[in-house]
């Protein structure tokens, strides 16, 4: 899959209201979310112990933290957009966030991503992105909602 190449504000307003494309699947293992939950201090069982989620859990097994699932955007972001002539780029907002489904231990999630707005602000581009998280083999995603990048074009 090639990247979307996105080098300045003008390239990026074309593209408002385009489906940017969907990225790879990375899977969510029990190691990366124990890895999580010791990073964040976040060790609700429903997370990190494997035999209680399997006996008590309405999930079956663990599941990955909300809050992880949104912290993997940036890697999935770049597979699907590159993002060239930057100064700079800065993570502004997250906005109409909606946790949908559960991700259980090794399951396979992929962004699919499309351009909702861009605008111009006085020499800082504001991206609004629709993204969705997929979950493999699952008719709702794990969340929806729209990332807010801005972008800080060279001249």
């Amino acid at each position: 899959m090639s990247k979307v190449v996105i080098k300045s504000f003008d390239e990026l307003e074309k593209l408002i209201g385009s489906d940017l494309g969907i990225s790879d699947y990375h899977e969510f293992t029990q190691e990366q979310i124990n890895l999580f939950a010791d990073a964040t201090l976040d060790h609700q069982w429903i997370h990190t112990d494997v035999e209680k989620a399997k006996n008590e859990s309405p999930f079956g097994n663990t599941i990955a933290h909300g809050y992880l699932t949104v912290s993997i955007l940036p890697h999935l972001w770049n597979q699907i957009v590159d993002v060239q002539n930057l100064k700079m780029q800065v993570n502004y907002g997250i906005e109409k966030l909606k946790f949908n489904a559960p991700v259980l231990v090794n399951s396979k999630v992929r962004l699919h991503a499309k351009v909702n707005n861009a605008v111009n602000l006085r020499g800082v581009t504001r991206a609004n992105i629709g993204i969705k998280l997929e979950i493999e083999g699952s008719r709702k995603p794990a969340y929806e909602g729209e990332i807010v990048f801005l972008y800080h074009f060279n001249a």
